[in-house]
Order: C-alpha cells, then structure tokens, then sequence
C-alpha cells in the first residue's frame, strides 16, 4: 500500500469517526465532454432528521515529497480547480483539503501559506495520523 492510499483511508476512516457517512470513493465529476475529475472523497454528515443534511468533497493530501511548497502548489491548484467543477455541475458539496497535522504545525501555519489559504479560500481538515482522527476543521 503506498503512502497515498494510506493516507486516503485514515482521512475516510477519520470522517467516519466523526459522524460522516462516506458517499463516494472516488467522487466523479464530469464536466462536459473535457474532462473527468475525481476527488478523493464524498461524504454527507449524519445528523438528527429533521435537519437538512451536510454534503462535502475531501481532496486527501500527504505532503511526504522532497518538496513541500511543490505538493502545496499543487494541492492550492487541485483544490481551486475543483471547486470550480463542483460549482459548474451546480453541487452544493463543500470542498476540503485534507493535511496531516505535522504538516499543518510546520508548514500551513506560516504567515505567508496562512496568507494563501485564505485569500484562496481554502477549507481545512486537519487529520492525526497516528490517532486517524480529525483534529480540526478549518473554514
């Protein structure tokens, strides 16, 4: 299993620990006859049934390259890229990029990434690795 698939399924396992039910492994989105996109995952928030339910798109990041501001170039373009999609195709899914929390502490915290993050808007989900948990949600 290589680290990516790893990481894929402790954020799954991760969302399921904390009241997601797992829509799509991959979610496909097609966008006219260009191209198809697939977002690591779907989930919709399992909550009390009177409430109308919450729908998301988790983009699932590593960052275990040799180089750490590539994979953040990368994951800022996937992420725009995508939620752009998703807005085309009219889904009310609220995108995420998933990070491992050493990550998080040591490189998205910085002043200038934080800078990025919300001018690009981007949603968090902060994940432990070794608990396979989610330590925070960033909006």
């Amino acid at each position: 299993m290589s680290a990516r698939d790893k990481f894929h399924n402790i954020v799954k396992l991760a969302l399921q620990k904390d009241g997601w039910r797992i829509t799509h492994d991959p979610l496909l989105i097609r966008i006219e006859n260009i191209t198809d996109m697939y977002i690591d995952l779907g989930a919709e928030r399992i909550i009390a049934a009177e409430r109308e339910g919450q729908i998301i798109a988790v983009e699932v990041k590593s960052f275990i390259g040799t180089s750490t501001i590539s994979e953040f170039h990368t994951a800022v373009g996937q992420f725009i890229n995508y939620r752009y999609a998703l807005e085309e195709i009219g889904s009310e899914r609220v995108l995420y990029l998933a990070v491992p929390l050493n990550t998080y502490n040591d490189f998205l915290n910085k002043p200038f990434i934080k800078t990025i993050i919300q001018r690009s808007q981007i949603n968090l989900i902060v994940y432990d690795v070794e608990t396979e948990e989610i330590i925070r949600w960033q909006i």
